[in-house]
C-alpha cells in the first residue's frame, strides 16, 4: 500500500507520514521546492517536488498510490481570498488530479478544523457533526469551502473529512510558545471567566486519522478528533509548570479588550509588512470566546477512536522533546 501525504514537512503531517511508515506503508510526500525538509530528512519516503497550484505535478503525485492524506494548508494570509486560493482552491485542485488520475483511490482524507463549526454556546453543549457551521475567522470560512468541495467528490471516490481541534505536541512551534512563557514563569490567562477548551495531542490526533482512512464505517462521513476532556487555561498552566519543573508560575489576567485591541493593532501593523500578521482581529474574536469545545462521540462510534494519552503524559512528552532538542 502506498499513501501520499500533503504538509508533509510540517508539524502534523510529518507526524502523520512517519505513522503510515510504522503501519508498513509506503509513502510519498508532496513538498514545495522552498520547503524545510528538517522533519523528512533521511526518512525513506518518496518526496515529489509540487504545490497545491500546479495541477500537471498533482496528476503525477497522486498517480499509483491507494489513500491520499490531505494536511497541507493556509494558517496565516493576508485577506480571505489568499485563505481561500490556499485552502478551498489548492484543495479542488488535488481532488481534479485524483478524479482524473487515479479515481479507483481507496480513501481521500481530509484535514479541516474545529473553527470550521465555531464556538459552542455552553459546557453542557459541545459542537457535533450535526452542529450549524459558524465560524468566526477568514480561515474557518475557508476550510469550510474546502469541506464542501471535498464533499462534492463524494460520489465519486471515497472521503473522510476530520477536524482537528487545537493541536500540540512535538516539532509544534506554535502552542510551543505557552510552553516557552511557562518556562521564563509567566502563564497567560485571558478574560476572567473560565474558558474551555478541547485539545489533542498530535500522536493521538494521526492515530484517529489513519485509523479513520482505514475504516468502511467513515466513508464520506466528517469527524471530530479532539480529548475526551474540555481543560481550562489555569488547569493547562499547572500541569505546564509542573513538566517543566517551575515551583511557580506568575499568571497574567487579560481583559478582553486589551486582546482586541492588542490584535486590531497588530492587524494594522501588519499592512506594512510582507509576511502575514500571525495575530489579527479575528485571531483576538477567537482567542476571547468561552467554549471552543468539540463532542467526539461520533469517532468512537464508527472507528473506535480514543484519546490514548492523558494531558499530563502529553505535555510531559512534548516538553522532553523540545528540551532534547534544545527548543527549551
Amino acid at each position: 500500500m502506498k499513501a501520499l501525504v500533503t504538509g508533509a514537512t510540517g508539524f502534523i503531517g510529518s507526524h502523520l507520514a512517519d505513522l503510515l511508515h510504522e503501519r508498513g506503508l509506503e509513502v510519498r510526500c508532496i513538498a514545495r521546492k522552498k520547503s524545510n525538509m528538517r522533519w523528512l530528512k533521511d526518512k525513506p519516503y518518496e518526496i515529489v517536488r509540487a504545490s497545491l497550484d500546479d495541477p500537471e505535478a498533482l496528476a503525477e503525485a497522486v498517480k499509483g498510490v491507494d489513500y491520499v492524506f490531505h494536511i497541507a494548508g493556509v494558517t496565516f494570509a493576508k485577506d480571505y481570498d489568499e485563505f481561500l486560493k490556499g485552502n478551498r482552491d489548492g484543495t479542488l485542485n488535488l481532488l481534479r488530479a485524483v478524479e482524473e488520475h487515479n479515481p479507483g483511490i481507496k480513501r481521500f482524507l481530509f484535514m479541516s478544523s474545529q473553527t470550521v463549526a465555531g464556538p459552542s454556546v455552553s459546557l453542557d453543549n459541545p459542537v457535533d457533526e450535526t452542529s450549524e457551521c459558524k465560524p468566526l475567522t477568514s480561515y474557518g470560512k475557508s476550510k469550510k469551502a474546502a469541506e464542501d468541495q471535498v464533499l462534492k467528490f463524494k460520489d465519486k471516490f471515497p472521503i473522510t473529512i476530520i477536524r482537528a481541534s487545537a493541536v500540540f505536541g512535538p516539532r509544534d512551534e506554535e502552542i510551543f510558545k505557552i510552553f516557552k512563557a511557562a518556562q521564563m514563569g509567566v502563564g497567560t490567562i485571558v478574560g476572567f471567566k473560565p474558558k474551555y477548551l478541547s485539545l489533542i495531542q498530535s500522536g493521538d490526533l494521526v492515530r484517529g486519522c489513519v485509523d479513520a482512512a482505514f475504516s468502511d464505517n467513515t466513508i464520506g462521513e466528517t469527524y471530530f478528533i479532539s480529548s475526551d476532556e474540555f481543560y481550562t487555561w489555569p488547569q493547562l498552566i499547572e500541569v505546564i509548570r509542573e513538566a517543566v519543573g517551575k515551583k511557580y508560575i506568575f499568571k497574567i489576567r487579560l481583559p478582553h479588550i486589551v486582546v482586541l485591541t492588542a490584535a486590531a493593532i497588530s492587524q494594522i501593523l501588519g499592512t506594512f509588512s510582507k509576511k502575514p500578521p500571525v495575530f489579527n482581529y479575528e485571531k483576538g474574536v477567537d482567542f476571547i470566546q468561552n467554549y471552543w469545545i468539540c463532542s467526539v462521540d461520533k469517532a468512537k462510534k464508527d472507528f473506535g477512536y480514543k484519546q490514548e494519552l492523558t494531558i499530563e503524559d502529553s505535555i510531559r512528552e512534548a516538553i522532553d522533546w523540545y528540551k532534547e532538542n534544545k527548543w527549551l
